[in-house]
């Protein structure tokens, strides 16, 4: 860990809020005193980000137990993208900033992104890792999807959606080494799009394909 103190966003959705708590876990054989001042959620993708309202609460985190401080936000006018959690703090005394480890989206209007699964079964090289792209799953608020890396590596990816050449953002990547899969989650493709550019980079190397959504 490079944090003596690590924070995960536990959080329910509701359709005009976002429901949870903030917590904190002892990564250590030390307690450590948090003190919050302040927390955000923060735009993938050019979204605007706004203030998180949350108790600031000084707290004593124990080795490797929880501490839980709740909060609860509108979510209902904010624009359409995904949104992380950025939390500042004082740990014993140094001002840091925290990442939350969990996203949330905010839909884009009904009609307006392609929805479906699409069949791919594409291989191709990346160096010498094989790569295979078995499907594609195409929501309102995601493009999800799943590729097989052999050998299994880390992976960084970008997604263009065709035509009129719009990056969508990337949110996370999940990495599975027992089934050598990555699992790619991005910004949903516009209706009007027809196909998908997508380059997988793994170490020094990089190739593009073009994925049709047909």
């Amino acid at each position: 860990m490079t944090q003596p103190v690590s924070v995960r966003t536990r959080f329910e959705r509701f359709p005009a809020t976002v429901k949870g708590a903030l917590v904190f876990r002892g990564e250590d054989s030390d307690p450590h005193q948090i003190a919050v001042r302040g927390a955000r959620v923060v735009g993938y993708g050019g979204g605007e980000g706004r203030d998180v309202p949350v108790e600031l609460a000084v707290v004593t985190v124990p080795p490797h137990q929880d501490v839980f401080v709740p909060f609860e936000m509108p979510v209902g006018d904010l624009d359409p993208g995904w949104y992380g959690f950025e939390i500042d703090v004082e740990l014993d005394g140094s001002p840091r900033l925290l990442d939350g480890d969990r996203r949330f989206s905010v839909a884009w209007p009904r009609g307006t992104m392609r929805t479906g699964t699409v069949k791919v079964d594409r291989s191709f090289r990346v160096g010498e890792r094989r790569v295979v792209v078995s499907r594609l799953q195409l929501a309102s608020d995601a493009t999800t999807i799943r590729l097989e890396v052999d050998p299994p590596t880390t992976v960084e990816v970008g997604l263009v959606a065709e035509p009129g050449g719009r990056s969508l953002p990337v949110v996370e990547i999940e990495l599975d080494e027992r089934s050598s899969t990555a699992t790619v989650r991005a910004y949903p493709v516009p209706r009007e799009s027809r196909k998908l550019r997508l380059e997988v980079v793994a170490g020094d190397d990089r190739q593009s394909v073009e994925l049709p959504l047909d």
